[in-house]
């Protein structure tokens, strides 16, 4: 209980701190499908490649990856890098005070961090980054102004730049902003292409959010699944009972 509030309460402190930032974004809608198993095993397979270096999921066991239907030996053979046994939590060897005084700020759990931040915010961000050399890392984000995690995925998508463009009318007028300035639209354009096309990265950025949405709650669709049967299993025993009722009362009526 003490690490799943400690989970939480990071996860909580990462969403207050970026709020700002996400009111200002337009976010992307991720086309996540919690059935889709193939896109699970792919986004698990990117984050513990990716993402378990500096972050944890200390709440997610190895072996529950066997409920997208992985086999154990899968996932000794593919998965396996921080812990010895299956049963172990997903644990890094990264220590808070290592993570602030490398990259400025401790990297938080993620066992429950799409819950927090949400789908949509964590696929705009995945797809988010630029380089910025003001920055310590020499990277910044859309979604999160002045993020302190570096781009590791950059030599996937390669190197961007943010560019803002001004918006015209049909006359080729600039468009007002309303506040006497015009109308911009913030753009990303690739400077150096990555291994991967758009196409291709959006489809990895996809299958993350799609497996840490999994991760934050691995019985959500047995939950929605139970929940539909109780609520028809609640609307038969109404029926019965009003008509029981109606039987009962009926000499009285």
């Amino acid at each position: 209980m003490k690490k799943l509030f400690a989970a939480l309460l990071a996860s909580l402190a990462l969403f207050a701190s970026g709020l700002q930032a996400m009111e200002s974004v337009k976010l992307d809608p991720a086309p996540i499908d919690l059935r889709d198993v193939a896109s699970l095993q792919s986004g698990a397979r990117a984050f513990v490649n990716y993402c378990l270096n500096c972050h944890s999921a200390s709440m997610m066991r190895y072996s529950r990856l066997r409920d997208i239907g992985l086999t154990e030996e899968q996932i000794k053979d593919n998965l396996l890098f921080s812990a010895d046994k299956v049963g172990e939590m997903m644990n890094v060897a990264l220590t808070k005070k290592d993570g602030k005084d490398w990259f400025g700020a401790s990297p938080p759990d993620l066992s429950v961090i799409a819950r927090a931040r949400g789908a949509d915010w964590l696929y705009t961000y995945l797809r988010g980054f630029y380089r910025d050399p003001t920055t310590t890392t020499g990277w910044n984000n859309l979604a999160f102004d002045r993020v302190a995690m570096p781009h590791v995925l950059w030599k996937l998508q390669g190197e961007r730049v943010r560019t803002e463009v001004v918006l015209k009318d049909a006359s080729g007028k600039e468009l007002s902003d309303g506040h006497g300035g015009a109308r911009k639209v913030v753009k990303l354009e690739t400077v150096t292409p990555g291994t991967l096309s758009t196409v291709e990265y959006d489809v990895l950025a996809r299958d993350m959010v799609n497996f840490l949405v999994w991760m934050g709650e691995p019985n959500q669709i047995l939950r929605k699944q139970v929940g539909f049967w109780v609520l028809v299993f609640l609307g038969i025993l109404i029926l019965l009972t009003w008509m029981l009722k109606k039987e009962y009362w009926k000499d009285v009526h």
